[in-house]
């Protein structure tokens, strides 16, 4: 075998490893912000109130989804899988709607501050009015797949921490 054979077999041995590596081993390439646009899938989420008691809104398992496109839109929708169904679907009673209130959802801008890796969300529109015209300021983690995001709700001075992975 000459030595250009064998580069080329060595070439083609180490491009085949290299492609069946796991995506998250891959250095995600580009900006924090480049790296944070597509669709994200709600792991859990936590609140912490003023006075220090913890909470799952959406239950131990969640379901959500965040999306951030490239135009620097955003749309995040979270809800508790458990809630029960009303009994009547033309019009459920003031309990029915109580529990059904474990459901968030809201749209607007985003934009990212590489410096200090945060990333701000201006609620356009809310499932909550209260929450309108408000920026949410998150600290942002993204190690591989796993996004995590950590501030205070303008309204409420309640703090959270979200977790996504990279939905596929």
């Amino acid at each position: 075998m000459n030595r250009r054979s064998v580069f080329f077999r060595l070439s083609a041995i180490a491009a085949l490893g290299l492609a069946m590596l796991p995506r998250s081993i891959v250095a995600q390439p580009g900006t924090l912000r480049q790296q944070l646009v597509g669709g994200w899938t709600l792991v859990s989420e936590e609140t912490t109130a003023q006075n220090g008691t913890k909470e799952q809104p959406y239950g131990p398992n969640p379901r959500g989804i965040l999306i951030l496109d490239a135009s620097g839109q955003y749309a995040t929708v979270r809800a508790r899988p458990d809630r029960p169904k009303y009994k009547s679907s033309s019009q459920p009673t003031a309990d029915e709607l109580v529990a059904a209130r474990a459901f968030g959802a809201n749209f607007g801008t985003w934009s990212v501050s590489e410096a200090d890796k945060t990333l701000t969300l201006h609620l356009e529109s809310a499932l909550r009015p209260n929450n309108e015209g408000t920026d949410f300021k998150a600290s942002v983690s993204l190690v591989e797949n796993e996004l995590k995001l950590s501030g205070v709700i303008p309204a409420t001075g309640v703090s959270g921490e979200a977790v996504y992975r990279r939905a596929r």
